[in-house]
């Protein structure tokens, strides 16, 4: 079962040319007539709402699904959880999701302000789960100031979600250079020009940085820059999800013990 959620936004420019199409007596293809108002505006159709507190019309309020694809029992569980979120993760593959190791991470600063970014998960085993970035981006200087962090992966498709909650520190240049090597030669150069999370003027900047690494590395091989590399979340706690009908969903969470063994606990929905 897949479900996709399309929230179109409408441009004051596009809502000109409705009502200029509307006073040349043309519809525009794949608009009902009712979207077509008269005079210098147009009309959406919308159920009442006397709430002043709405900022839009658009009434998301019904928008749910009720998940029926799969259960999770105890009993179903691998006692590691690598060893789970990796049937997961190869389940997610043979589902055909799109980008199945892209994850959520929640960083915070010394005083608590979080921030949230997706980005892309590059290999994990039972030290950690690892992802690549700029030393130098909001994500890095969060985590220098507070390593505590968490993950997440969003497999709507399949009714699932895992969570991961530990601690991120940053991997040996070594192990760094291993996979910057093998990235795509535009994503090495890529690394190069972008300094993660400043303000900069415009794009145009952007090209012209890259056609500058072009010209500098067109002899040779491109290095790693200091400033990129990667980190590795060690796990306190994992969490699988899955949904169930009435929202009585079944979640497991995996905790780490003393002895670095795992304990499993069924968690309320």
């Amino acid at each position: 079962m897949k479900y996709a959620l399309f929230i179109v936004w409408k441009t004051d420019s596009y809502y000109s040319q409705l009502s200029r199409n509307h006073d040349k007596k043309k519809k525009p293809a794949g608009i009902s007539p009712s979207f077509i108002a008269s005079g210098s505006c147009c009309t959406i159709p919308h159920n009442e709402d006397t709430n002043p507190h709405r900022s839009t019309n658009m009434d998301i309020s019904n928008l749910r699904e009720n998940y029926t694809q799969s259960g999770l029992d105890k009993e179903d569980l691998n006692s590691d959880p690598v060893e789970q979120f990796s049937l997961w993760f190869q389940q997610a593959q043979e589902a055909q999701l799109p980008e199945p190791n892209a994850m959520s991470i929640a960083t915070a600063t010394a005083d608590g302000v979080p921030s949230l970014r997706t980005v892309l998960l590059k290999y994990f085993d039972q030290s950690g789960f690892v992802f690549f970035t700029n030393y130098s981006s909001n994500k890095s200087r969060e985590i220098s100031e507070n390593p505590h962090v968490a993950l997440m992966f969003p497999w709507v498709t399949l009714e699932r979600q895992v969570v991961i909650k530990g601690t991120a520190e940053k991997i040996s240049k070594a192990e760094s250079l291993k996979y910057f090597t093998s990235r795509p030669h535009g994503s090495q150069l890529g690394a190069w020009v972008s300094h993660q999370s400043s303000v900069i003027t415009g794009r145009k900047l952007l090209e012209l940085k890259l056609d500058e690494m072009k010209r500098k590395f067109k002899e040779g091989k491109v290095p790693l820059p200091d400033f990129w590399g990667g980190y590795r979340v060690v796990p306190q706690t994992i969490e699988f999800w899955q949904g169930r009908p009435n929202r009585l969903h079944d979640r497991f969470q995996y905790a780490r013990t003393n002895d670095k063994g795992w304990v499993i606990e069924r968690l309320a929905p």
